[in-house]
């Protein structure tokens, strides 16, 4: 009895037709291909933002280009020079200021002082009279006892000019300085900061002063 040959493989497959693979491959991918070019286009809502931010970017970068000028980049160019000046700084307004961050402590708002410690500014003969005194006494100090309106008093006033620890320059000093002078009842001429950069190159750096030392000064 006669038995049918094994299968070939090979035969099997040469039994398949381009068709036939066709069929099985749209089988499993469970769509038509696409035979028409019908592609998808991108959303509308995509397009606009897209556009939107073309746009932004085109419009942020002719405003603040600076016209593409090189010099935008140029790290060591000087900044340009305003046609308007700066306005002046109120001496009177800057003492002010200055005095109640560095004075007012000891010498209260009301510039009276508080005894037997700190003198009063009020009134003070120190403050109304030689304004080379007056200008020593800030730029250095003043320690040990010292008569103001024949009141003795015993404190210490530490250094404010420049190198304190306040570091007042020329300026600064003037302007307080000027303030005292004029504010708490004393009407006194003001201080430039003029005369008070040429005390302070005459005198150097130094230690506090005394007020006998400062009474031996014309």
């Amino acid at each position: 009895m006669s038995t049918s040959p094994q299968s070939d493989p090979r035969v099997d497959q040469a039994a398949v037709t381009d068709e036939s693979l066709l069929a099985v491959h749209e089988k499993l991918l469970g769509k038509q291909p696409d035979e028409k070019a019908h592609y998808r286009l991108m959303p509308l809502s995509l397009l606009f933002i897209f556009s939107g931010l073309i746009f932004f970017g085109g419009t942020y970068l002719g405003r603040f280009s600076g016209h593409f000028s090189p010099q935008v980049y140029n790290e060591y160019a000087q900044p340009p020079k305003s046609g308007v000046a700066a306005a002046p700084v109120d001496p009177l307004a800057q003492g002010k200021a200055i005095y109640a961050n560095v004075c007012a402590a000891c010498h209260q708002v009301t510039g009276l002082g508080m005894a037997p410690v700190f003198p009063p500014l009020a009134g003070s003969e120190w403050v109304t009279g030689s304004e080379e005194r007056l200008i020593r006494i800030v730029l250095h100090g003043l320690q040990g006892p010292i008569k103001v309106k024949g009141v003795d008093y015993m404190g210490a006033m530490p250094a404010a000019g420049p190198g304190s620890g306040f570091n007042l320059n020329a300026d600064k000093v003037a302007a307080v300085l000027t303030y005292v002078r004029k504010e708490f009842g004393n009407g006194a001429a003001p201080i430039s900061a003029q005369k008070v950069a040429e005390i302070a190159a005459k005198e150097g750096s130094r230690g506090p002063w005394t007020a006998a030392d400062l009474e031996k000064l014309p």
